[in-house]
């Protein structure tokens, strides 16, 4: 398991270099032309506020490497209505295929269905994804700290900046941190879940959120399956919280979002 990461990022490398041939970045670009989405206010869906002060990126995701298939009846489009009706304040959409079986697809379809804002959550590694998330209707992307050096890392936010696409930068340490740092990271993500060993340590938020500068939206992700988790990240300064095999594991989608989100099931939606 140690070595999953090197393997999906080799993976994705390679099946990048055969989507370059069949279609070309100025063909993607060309086709921004007549792109119907224009991107969403993602900071304002993310930061916590006095009346929303919970705000849930709900995960649509069919497989984990760890786990294998979490949801078998998967249907991007009918998930992503269940999580709006939930309260949801944006999506998460897997894209990454082989590990995740994820699609770059559900993007656009899902778009069609709900007025949330969309993260593109893969090992973004090129350019090329950065303009493909925008293409298939992304509002936001990924960028794993670890998976990545310092320059990379920059230039691909600075990048995806230019394009009008946000980015959540995604940390697992202090080095990573130190990155998202100096690429001028605002939207911060700390994964409690190590992608190297898939092993969880739920008190790093409480050690890395002291460290990350008063003006950044944070992001926790991973092992949140609980109202009072939720609580207590939010006292020591989480904004939003990235929920997708809890989520994705529920009899009735609806009602666990709201449970997360609210500690209850409002009355009117029961």
């Amino acid at each position: 398991m140690a070595q999953i990461l090197d393997e999906i990022i080799k993976k994705t490398k390679a099946d990048l270099e055969k989507r370059k041939v069949e279609y070309p970045e100025e063909w993607l670009g060309r086709s921004l032309a007549f792109n119907p989405f224009f991107p969403k206010d993602v900071k304002s869906a993310l930061r916590s506020t006095v009346e929303n002060p919970y705000r849930i990126i709900a995960e649509i995701k069919k497989a984990s490497p760890s786990k294998g298939v979490i949801c078998e009846d998967f249907n991007p489009m009918r998930i992503a209505q269940q999580y709006e009706k939930g309260g949801a304040d944006s999506l998460s959409i897997l894209t990454e295929p082989h590990f995740f079986q994820g699609d770059k697809e559900y993007l656009g379809m899902v778009r069609r269905y709900v007025n949330l804002p969309l993260l593109r959550k893969d090992f973004i590694v090129d350019k090329y994804q950065v303009l493909e998330a925008l293409v298939y209707g992304a509002d936001y992307i990924l960028l794993i700290a670890t998976a990545l050096s310092r320059k990379e890392l920059k230039e691909l936010y600075q990048y995806a900046l230019r394009l009008g696409l946000d980015v959540l930068v995604e940390i697992h340490d202090k080095s990573d941190l130190i990155k998202a740092t100096f690429a001028g990271a605002e939207i911060i993500g700390i994964n409690h879940r190590n992608l190297e060993t898939f092993k969880m340590d739920m008190t790093l938020s409480q050690k890395l959120i002291p460290l990350i500068p008063n003006s950044k939206i944070i992001v926790a992700e991973s092992g949140i399956d609980s109202h009072e988790t939720v609580v207590e990240l939010s006292k020591i300064g989480a904004d939003a919280f990235l929920v997708g095999e809890y989520l994705m594991r529920q009899d009735n989608i609806t009602e666990a979002l709201q449970q997360l989100k609210y500690g209850e099931v409002p009355k009117e939606s029961k």
